[in-house]
């Protein structure tokens, strides 16, 4: 099997990823809820990766950390417990459905105010259109840093102050590029950063977070046991445990911890030219195959290691279906939980097949992509 499905999930992590959930699970008690060992030692290892978040993302204080399952319940957190009637949010077309329903929903429930900066066709953001999208009213700007379809990543820190320049939020969907691309939120002028763990932070699926700066407090998402004012009627409002109620994930926390550790031994930089690199190679094997089309990957200022392509007009899903059939090679075909995205890119009924690899992935393995495409495409009988 090639794993060319990172975007989605990273399937090969490194092996102390497995040796801390392993460890975690036979010797974690429940965090926060005992003064015995096993929960002491539980409670610790959280606060250990919340050190390593915070120093990640540089965001202001392992405090400011908030771990959650995944980077959409994060945004969930954020978008409902910010947002309101009376309210107004940007967001841009290169969103994921992650970021598109919970505003859809704040709109129709809450008659909450939404615009939706388009796309072009070739990935690239109007930053200028962008700024003039913003109101009076308008409380947050919420943006993928990098699209999961073209892997075109934007310009947070110009997106940044002109958000902060009509006195509204910036929350970040870092989803793509966490661990994988440099992120410094207290320079970028990120007011609120969401994370998922199962990606290019090399953790299990299950983990995630968000960090909010100084000043911003969000209302609980959900409500229950925090293991402290177990009296109270109201749940605590101090970060990070208001964001966290019920028993936290510690074993895939453990897991995360590790993953982060593996991706500031290696250095970003250094696993972002790795990725650079697998990256441009496919992208120009793919590029010199007759009927093959290239979508995006380069309107956006870096890109995240993502080669989306569409082949004549066969539909996406029979060449991803015939490449993991008859070639081993594991893509992602369709609409990529990215509506507005693929109208941009013309691709709605198409979808596009997108190849998307890691710092794991090898340069054969790259090769053997091509020449599967290219073998494919010569096989084909119809196109256009």
């Amino acid at each position: 099997m090639i794993y060319l499905d990172n975007a989605a999930t990273t399937q090969k992590k490194p092996p102390e990823v497995a040796e801390a959930i392993c460890h975690a699970l036979l010797s974690f008690g429940d965090a926060g809820r005992g003064a015995y060992e096993a929960s002491l030692d539980a409670g610790m290892a959280i606060h250990r990766v919340r050190q390593q978040v915070a120093n990640l993302f540089n965001a202001p204080s392992p405090s400011r950390v908030s771990f959650s399952y995944n980077v959409t319940e994060a945004l969930n957190i954020v978008i409902g417990g910010l947002l309101g009637r009376g309210d107004h949010a940007v967001t841009t077309a290169a969103s994921h459905n992650s970021v598109l329903r919970p505003l859809y929903r704040k709109q129709v429930q809450e008659g909450t105010g939404l615009s939706i900066v388009p796309i072009a066709d070739d990935g690239s953001l109007d930053y200028d259109l962008f700024d003039r999208s913003f109101t009076d009213n308008t409380r947050m700007a919420v943006v993928t840093h990098a699209s999961n379809v073209t892997g075109d990543g934007y310009d947070v820190a110009r997106i940044a102050e002109i958000a902060h320049a009509h006195d509204a939020l910036l929350v970040v969907d870092t989803a793509q590029t966490a661990g994988a691309y440099p992120i410094d939120m207290q320079a970028d002028g990120i007011d609120i950063l969401c994370f998922t763990g199962h990606k290019s932070l090399y953790g299990p699926q299950g983990t995630g977070g968000l960090c909010v700066r100084e000043g911003i407090e969000i209302p609980p998402f959900k409500v229950g046991g925090t293991g402290f004012h177990s009296y109270d009627h109201e749940h605590p409002k101090r970060m990070p445990e208001s964001l966290e109620a019920g028993t936290i994930n510690a074993h895939g926390i453990a897991g995360l911890g590790a993953g982060i550790t593996y991706v500031t031994s290696c250095g970003i930089d250094a696993l972002h030219d790795i990725i650079e690199a697998r990256t441009n190679q496919l992208e120009a094997g793919l590029a010199a195959i007759p009927g093959v089309r290239i979508r995006g990957g380069h309107g956006g200022v870096f890109r995240c290691g993502i080669v989306a392509i569409t082949i004549y007009d066969i539909d996406s899903a029979t060449i991803a279906d015939e490449l993991a059939q008859e070639f081993g090679i594991c893509t992602r075909a369709g609409a990529h939980c990215a509506p507005l995205m693929h109208e941009s890119l013309g691709t709605v009924d198409q979808g596009v097949v997108r190849f998307s690899v890691s710092s794991f992935t090898a340069e054969d393995e790259i090769q053997a992509a091509i020449e599967a495409v290219s073998a494919i495409v010569k096989g084909c009988s119809y196109g256009s």
